[in-house]
């Protein structure tokens, strides 16, 4: 199988043909035992997608995505521009963890979990065989002149897809704005809400192009996940593989004939059906080994499996193996690759941990008025400093002043010595911080402001204080 001819295909892909035009897929309406657990995943995943913008924790969004102003809910907790740390970490256990993944078990993220293959296959293409039927009534009816019969048909389809789309649409910018805009949205209308309007007519035509035209080559060309695969697999990483030392043994694959004995004749249990290529919803033939247009969807191993006990031949010539199960019949062996990559994801685990239970619910930055310098007020030295107090929460803080921790001395707010912030606001402004100059004991001090909320002290934070360099 490792021969010239036989990597040909390499050099092209299933969605193309020899004129550089769009091949369009049409593949056989999948059934068997991977594609019912599928199903189940599909729609629990979904369920789990459309809710996640619309639940609230402590009044947060669960899941919001705004980068517009740069404020993000993950799993309730709230992280704001101040926080962009925490969500680089985040960023980065995911993406470390679907390196492991890959690594142990080879693109099943994308068949399984990736919502672009869960809408595509347990959606669109599961209405579409409702509308137009399987694989060969899809295929004559591409051909067909446009009759009564396909206008109506393609009408229906685009239709439902088109309010499909727009559904979806509106899922994906409750989690850019939030659910509570999205609601304003619906009640003011779109003439009011011009802005999001426009997103949403721009989501809804993009997602309507990749789910009735684009569709498999958003994997193929678009998403960089599938590249990774050369750097991320290898022989030890259990993909969806085909067994090709029992498919093809010493004779090859053939036809299959209940008259001939094909252990005497030497032929592989492959029996060239096809199946698992019509199957496929990316075009390919598993037979020849990994590909990047893979996505592990399982289909050729239900369909597959299917054919074997209808011929009378043991199950799972196409299965989850590794290459070194295959050739060599070694069981899985969790290497040190993976080890490697289980560390640093520990790690980064730990990091991210920690710095959510360190993370508060206001923060407080005080920092002294750039080019003041300090000034003499009798036996006191005054600094003049700006602050900016950030509520993370969903409420009111009502009682905010500042007090001194470390030092005697008084602190002045320009305005009310009491002030609000309210949930998810900034509040701004400036004060002065007076202290003794007796109590100096250099140039520059280190003062520890504490910021409360009535009795209750909900930050500290410290800046400088600056004073005059001799003292009596």
């Amino acid at each position: 199988m490792s021969n010239l001819p036989d990597e040909a295909f390499r050099d092209t892909i299933g969605t193309i043909d020899e004129g550089g035009n769009r091949k369009f897929i049409f593949p056989k309406k999948p059934s068997g035992k991977f594609y019912e657990y599928r199903k189940i995943v599909s729609y629990v995943l979904l369920a789990i997608l459309i809710a996640n913008p619309f639940i609230k924790v402590n009044g947060n969004q669960f899941m919001m995505f705004n980068v517009m102003e740069r404020r993000f809910n993950i799993f309730g907790f709230p992280f704001w521009p101040q926080d962009f740390y925490l969500f680089v970490i985040s960023m980065l256990v995911g993406i470390v963890f679907i390196i492991l993944f890959t690594v142990v078990f080879g693109r099943i993220f994308c068949g399984w979990i990736c919502p672009q293959t869960i809408f595509l296959e347990m959606v669109f293409r599961r209405i579409e065989y409702w509308i137009d039927g399987d694989r060969g009534a899809q295929s004559r009816l591409a051909r067909q002149e446009w009759n009564a019969e396909k206008i109506r048909k393609r009408l229906i389809k685009w239709t439902v897809f088109f309010l499909i789309s727009f559904g979806i649409a509106n899922v994906f910018l409750a989690y850019l704005v939030g659910s509570d805009t999205l609601f304003l949205m619906v009640e003011e209308g779109p003439i009011k809400q011009s802005g999001n309007f426009i997103a949403l007519l721009i989501f809804t035509s993009v997602f309507y192009f990749v789910f009735v035209w684009f569709r498999e080559q958003v994997c193929i060309i678009a998403c960089p996940y599938g590249r990774l695969q050369g750097v991320l697999l290898d022989d030890k990483s259990i993909n969806v593989a085909y067994d090709f030392v029992r498919g093809e043994k010493e004779a090859g694959r053939a036809k299959f004939n209940k008259k001939e004995d094909r252990v005497v004749t030497g032929k592989g249990d492959c029996i060239d059906c096809h199946q698992c290529v019509h199957v496929c919803p990316m075009g390919i033939d598993i037979r020849n080994g990994t590909q990047l247009e893979c996505t592990n969807c399982t289909a050729c191993i239900d369909e597959c499996d299917t054919i074997m006990e209808s011929v009378g031949l043991p199950k799972g010539l196409i299965r989850y193996a590794s290459e070194d199960e295959i050739v060599k019949k070694a069981p899985f062996k969790f290497t040190a690759r993976m080890k490697g990559y289980t560390a640093v994801l520990f790690i980064l685990l730990s990091v991210f941990v920690g710095m959510l239970f360190l993370r508060t619910d206001v923060q407080a930055v005080i920092l002294r008025l750039p080019g003041q310098l300090f000034e003499h007020k009798g036996d006191k030295i005054s600094n003049v400093y700006t602050y900016k107090i950030v509520n993370k929460t969903m409420k009111d803080y009502q009682d905010i002043h500042f007090e001194l921790i470390d030092q005697k001395g008084t602190i002045k707010n320009v305005g009310k010595q009491h002030f609000t912030v309210l949930k998810e606001g900034i509040s701004q402004g400036t004060l002065f911080i007076e202290i003794d100059e007796a109590l100096l004991e250099s140039d520059k001090t280190k003062v520890e402001i504490g910021v409360y909320n009535g009795k209750e002290l909900i930050e500290t934070t410290t800046t400088n204080f600056l004073g005059p360099r001799s003292f009596n």
